[in-house]
Formats: C-alpha cells, structure tokens, sequence
C-alpha cells in the first residue's frame, strides 16, 4: 500500500515545532547539513546532550534526518512546511522570501524617483503612492519573518 504524501507532510508538520523545529532548522544551516549531538546541544543551548538526542530521533523518525555510523547526524530530506514555506536558502543562509520582493520593489521606487522625480501631477502621486505603500507592507512583512524564525 503507497504512501500519501499530503498525509505524511501533515504528520512532519505537526510534530515540527519547538525544540525539534530548532535542531531541524540548525541542520539546515549547518556546513554539510550535519552536526554531531554535542554541537547541536552547545550550539542550541540545549541543557543536556540527551535533549538533543531527544529531538535528533524524533527528527529520524519522521524520516528527515539519519544517523551516521560516526554519530554524527544529517538532514536526509528538506521539507517546507509551517514556517519554513516563507524562507528559501541563500547559500547556507535562511532568508524570508518577501526579501527578494521587498529588494526589488525598493529599488523600482528608487528608480522611478531618480528618473522622473517628484511632481505634482496625479500620475506621479499615484504611482508613489503605490510604491511606498507596496514596499513598506513587503519590509514589514519580511522583518514579522525575521523575527519568527525559530534560531
């Protein structure tokens, strides 16, 4: 009997939150997406090795992380799911994806004001008006981002 992948990302992403979704989230930061137990303790300020032990199986589990014969850990499979849908990967970086939008509507803003200025007429009002606003509602939401990641 087949697997249905609604279902299994439904089960990932009710357990992928707290503790778990910071170790999960560190993996996917980390050099090689892998990190031994004691680095992940350290680094998550976990109060024992045995806490990271703890959400590193609950990871296995789920089947997004495995186990290397050196006791070392690595992500098996990347999953987007709950908050983790709104960033993409920069190189090892995590960035909220209203960055790039925010980026890019910024600098058409910019340049429409560098090109044709500030004038009084309705066109220039409305089209000011559209940019500032657009972009500032881009900013704000990627900061709420930001600030949500869980590490």
């Amino acid at each position: 009997m087949s697997r249905d992948p609604a279902s299994d990302l439904a089960i990932i992403e009710s357990q992928l939150k707290g503790k778990t979704l910071r170790v999960y989230w560190h993996l996917l930061r980390a050099p090689n997406h892998r990190d031994g137990v004691r680095a992940i303790q350290r680094t998550l300020r976990f109060s024992s090795p045995s806490v990271a032990v703890h959400h590193l199986e609950k990871l296995q589990n789920l089947g997004l992380v495995a186990k290397e014969p050196t006791g070392d850990y690595f992500l098996k499979e990347e999953v987007k799911v709950g908050l983790l849908r709104f960033f993409t990967r920069v190189g090892r970086f995590l960035v909220p994806r209203y960055l790039f939008y925010s980026v890019w509507l910024s600098t058409m803003l910019i340049t429409y004001v560098l090109l044709y200025g500030v004038t009084g007429g309705a066109h220039n009002f409305f089209a000011l008006t559209f940019g500032v606003v657009g972009s500032s509602v881009l900013w704000i939401e990627t900061f709420r981002l930001w600030r949500e990641k869980p590490f």
